[in-house]
């Protein structure tokens, strides 16, 4: 109880530094915990975004799941009750069991389909229809009668009334109140209906129905459900042979936690339905399956770059703990030293260290989750990189794991708070002076040479990962075909850590240098600052390798915020090649298809080998709004080509250079020569063609050689090859996914192949078929009036690909709004812990120079100087410590940043993944570190106004 009485006292008469060693471990605790709360709803928000771009896609309602239970040979009896049981099963167990709200439980039952006689044409020999008679549950509420009234709950006279769709009703050749007679072998005795009603949707989105369009009514007629139950499944008048339950959910409340819920429950139904019917007469259709499979995949990829963000940050942290630990026990090994010489021993010094770590710890691990869910909050608006925007909340959720890695946050840092102590206690009185007065001694990490080994590991884990990504592209492999060792994610950490301490090794040497340069010069302030810098050059190591790391680590976030940005917009750009890409329907001597349900022999028009094409007029493209000019791009795929012995196939593209350079998109330097000069070599021959470097290669081809090429009943012509190249808008060198074995021999034979030539000579030799018309719109050019203009000229369109549309939705793209609230995240947390560690420190220092500054006042120094001095040690040490960071930071991100290429397929990755910065980002960036610096530079200049020289020298006295 002493002991701890008088932790309190320290801790009272220590406020200040505690509090801000408590505040240093609360935010570490805060934001390491935030890590899984933002984990899980980015994920649940991507879950969510792509259902309902499944949703906008198909135009099927992903919230669904359907089952349908058929019976055979079931008795009566038997039906009833299983229908019974599988009805209280997906009310009571089912429903619940999915984990998200249910918004509808649609129960259906089907009759077998049966022979329609109508009344007075019982003795007519034409061809009879059928049709099935079905029940759902609460249909009423869904649909609107257009004529007739609702069929009635009970026979009439012996006849059950029956309402149908209209399209319905006209394939039966019906009309409304004409009654008609079931006819089947299993039908007991004479059964009659009456369509009494047409009905069609309430709401047109309304997802009670399965099929949006209805046109699974056709042939149906729909009675009243519990009519249905009474006459047919108990009566057993008409065999009963399905029944369904349709599940509408709210998919908008499905969360990561809960989509292991649906699957198992999604399991379960199957598995219930295929267990009471023993023929196994069932169907299921869930569309939500595919998507939460892609979603399991990209939240592999996610987590994945995730780790790949935070371990840098993790490790920034863990260093931060271990500096504000060393400072606070350097504070106080005088204190510690003097307790050893008067008889305490070791263990009760760091027990009463460990009680003081343990309380704030304890307090830090129980609050910090919940700041962490705030910031989670905030988070939620991130457009980019230190982009904030109005956007709809994230669902957040304080998980367990956000209490597990706060815990464990709290563990290191306790564990850091407790090393320096554990050293400081194995020095007595005297070995503490004699520590002070050695401060020029060198650090252990460059005795052990531990920067030139961090740098080593970094180089050599960028050396085996660029080797991977190679093999990932050129054998079209996916991610996850080859093992990535974990410790690659440290990489950038030990290159930034390896680096920096390299440089910091350096720097003491400039220091000289520059003291030696103008030693006869300098005033008295800055002779005092080089002598204090160069002398206690250890003393600031700790502090310079944290602002290293947490400024690189910024840079590091910015560069592939930028990168992987631009890459995902560029990589769309160039597969679309224009701003929009419009493809028209062409007249053509083609037979017409066959009549929907035509038998094969009503279709049986001998299709001619060549089909001939009227090309339409191209003069209306240039008139649509905004556009500022558009291009003739002909593509063929499976090309013929042959040139001596080699031959094979290939994309042919025929073009019009002039028009092709002017509207296509194509990035710079990704070729030997500028793009314009290569489409100049078309423009000087009509024969002359450009081929991929992919093709030259596997078929050893070379500038000059002729190229016949042609396709299917088109006789190849000769070309000559003027120029090799290795892209070309929309083109793909690299292997897709899965095709070829894991061989370099198999991937080079399997490359995509390209052939480029001009699209006069391609339609005047070969043949005139349908091209694409690439469009580039005007700066500002808006979208609705370049549509609107189509309508207007009535542009005959089969296919519209929107380009700007594609990379709003990849901005909106829940993996590219996770990666940048990561790196914000990542780069918040590294300036507030670097803020809270650099004021912390220079406190520390202020305090523990109290009587040199106050010398420093009495022999004349006026106050102006003194902070002079402080900025210069400032500028000295923080300073060079930001631009070592900054340096490293850019040599970091260009030579590890595509690496993330690892969280995509690389083989999909056109153009390559190049590493991109922009000044805005930098400028946000160092904005912030500026006002950090300026505002911890005008605290401490306010702490060293309040001195008092007669207490300063009263301190020395004492």
């Amino acid at each position: 109880m002493a002991l701890f009485v008088m932790i309190i006292r320290k801790m009272v008469q220590n406020k200040w530094l505690v509090s801000s060693m408590f505040f240093g471990i609360l935010m570490t605790v805060a934001l390491v915990g935030t890590m899984p709360i933002y984990s899980e709803a980015i994920l649940t928000r991507m879950l969510v975004k792509d259902l309902e771009t499944f949703q906008t896609d198909k135009g099927v309602y992903p919230g669904s799941h359907w089952s349908l239970m058929g019976f055979y040979n079931e008795t009566s009896d038997r039906k009833a009750k299983l229908i019974a049981e599988m009805d209280d099963y997906m009310a009571n167990k089912a429903g619940p069991g999915f984990g998200i709200p249910v918004t509808e439980l649609v129960r259906e039952r089907r009759t077998k389909s049966v022979l329609l006689i109508p009344e007075g044409e019982e003795d007519s020999k034409k061809s009879r229809l059928s049709a099935t008679i079905r029940s759902y549950n609460d249909f009423e509420r869904h649909i609107v009668l257009e004529d007739g009234r609702m069929a009635a709950k009970q026979p009439v006279d012996g006849i059950y009334e029956v309402i149908l769709t209209e399209q319905a009703l006209g394939n039966f050749k019906l009309v409304l109140d004409k009654v008609v007679t079931l006819k089947d072998d299993k039908i007991l005795g004479t059964v009659k209906i009456k369509p009494v009603g047409i009905f069609s949707k309430k709401q047109d989105d309304d997802p009670y129905f399965r099929n949006a369009s209805l046109s699974d009514m056709n042939s149906v007629f729909v009675m009243d459900e519990g009519m249905f139950t009474q006459e047919f499944i108990k009566g057993n008048k008409v065999p009963v042979t399905a029944g369904g339950w349709f599940f509408v959910l709210d998919y908008t409340k499905m969360e990561l936690s809960n989509v292991n819920q649906f699957l198992t429950t999604d399991l379960a139904i199957r598995a219930e339905v295929k267990k009471k019917v023993v023929t196994f007469q069932s169907e299921f259709n869930t569309p939500a399956l595919a998507t939460i499979t892609k979603y399991f995949e990209r939240s592999k990829q996610l987590n994945k770059l995730m780790w790949s963000l935070n371990v840098p940050v993790l490790i920034m942290l863990g260093f931060y703990m271990f500096m504000v630990s060393n400072l606070i026990v350097d504070r106080q090994k005088n204190e510690i030293a003097i307790l050893r010489s008067r008889g305490a021993s070791r263990w009760q010094i760091v027990l009463s260290f460990a009680l003081e770590g343990l309380l704030l710890c304890g307090i830090a691990w129980i609050v910090g989750p919940f700041i962490g869910m705030g910031l989670t909050k905030l988070l939620g608006a991130s457009n980019g990189f230190l982009e904030f925007v109005q956007r709809t909340r994230m669902v957040v959720h304080l998980n367990d794991k956000a209490f597990l890695y706060g815990g464990i946050a709290a563990v290191v840092s306790f564990v850091m708070m407790l090393i320096p102590v554990v050293m400081a206690t194995r020095v007595s009185i005297v070995g503490h002076k004699q520590q002070l007065a050695r401060m020029q001694k060198m650090p252990f990490w460059h005795k052990a040479f531990l920067d030139v080994a961090a740098l080593a590991v970094s180089i050599y884990g960028l050396y085996t990962f660029q080797n991977r990504l190679k093999d990932l592209k050129s054998l079209g492999l996916n991610t996850d075909d080859l093992n990535i060792d974990p410790l690659q994610f440290v990489m950038p950490a030990l290159f930034v850590v390896g680096a920096g301490l390299l440089l910091l090794r350096l720097y003491p040497y400039v220091l000289k240098l520059v003291y030696w340069i103008g030693r006869r010069w300098w005033p008295p302030s800055l002779y005092a600052t080089l002598i204090q810098v160069g002398r206690s050059n250890s003393q600031y190591q700790f502090l310079m390798v944290f602002l290293i790391m947490t400024i690189a680590i910024g840079v590091f976030s910015a560069g592939a915020a930028r990168t992987i940005n631009t890459n995902t917009e560029d990589r769309i750009r160039y597969g679309n090649g224009a701003d929009f890409v419009l493809q028209a329907q062409w007249q053509n001597d083609a037979p017409p298809p066959p009549a929907p349900g035509a038998p094969p022999a009503a279709s049986a028009t001998p299709v001619p080998k060549v089909i001939h094409y009227l090309e339409p007029s191209f003069d209306p493209y240039l008139e649509l709004a905004g556009v500022e000019s558009a291009a003739k791009v002909f593509t063929k795929e499976k090309a013929t080509f042959q040139s001596g012995e080699s031959q094979g196939t290939a994309t042919l593209i025929g073009i019009d250079s002039d028009e092709f350079g002017r509207t296509s998109w194509f990035p710079d330097q990704l070729l030997d020569y500028p793009f314009y000069d290569y489409l100049n070599l078309l423009a000087a021959d009509s024969r002359a063609v450009l081929i991929s470097r992919t093709l030259a290669e596997q078929r050893g081809l070379k500038t000059g050689d002729t190229l016949n090429v042609g396709w299917e009943n088109i006789s190849a012509q000769a070309f000559v090859i003027f120029g090799i190249i290795d892209y070309f808008p929309t083109f793909n060198p690299n292997p897709p996914v899965g095709s070829i074995d894991a061989s370099e021999e198999d991937a080079k034979a399997n490359a995509p192949m390209l052939i480029v030539g001009n699209l006069s000579r391609i339609q005047f030799q070969l043949a005139l078929e349908p091209y694409e018309v690439w469009v580039k719109m005007k700066p500002g050019a808006s979208t609705p009036a370049f549509y609107e203009s189509i309508e207007k000229l009535e542009l005959p369109l089969t296919n519209v690909v929107n380009t700007k549309e594609e990379l709003t939705r990849a901005k909106n793209d829940p993996f590219l709004l996770a990666l940048n609230g990561i790196l914000t995240l990542g780069f918040i947390i590294s300036i507030v812990v670097s803020f809270v560690g650099f004021l912390l420190y220079w406190i520390l220092s202020l305090k523990g120079r109290t009587l040199q500054n106050g010398i420093m006042r009495a022999i004349g120094l006026s106050l102006r100087q003194l902070i002079g001095m402080l900025a210069l040690e400032q500028l000295l040490t923080s300073g060079v410590a930001i631009l070592i960071g900054v340096m490293v930071g850019n040599i970091a991100s260009r030579l590890f940043v595509p690496n993330f290429q690892i969280a995509f397929n690389p083989s999909s990755l056109v153009p390559p993944f190049k590493v991109m910065f922009e000044m805005s980002d930098f400028i946000r960036l160092y904005s912030i570190v500026c006002i950090m610096l300026l505002l911890g530079l005008g605290i401490l200049s306010y702490m060293l106004s309040r001195i008092r020289v007669h207490q300063a020298l009263k301190l020395g006295e004492d």
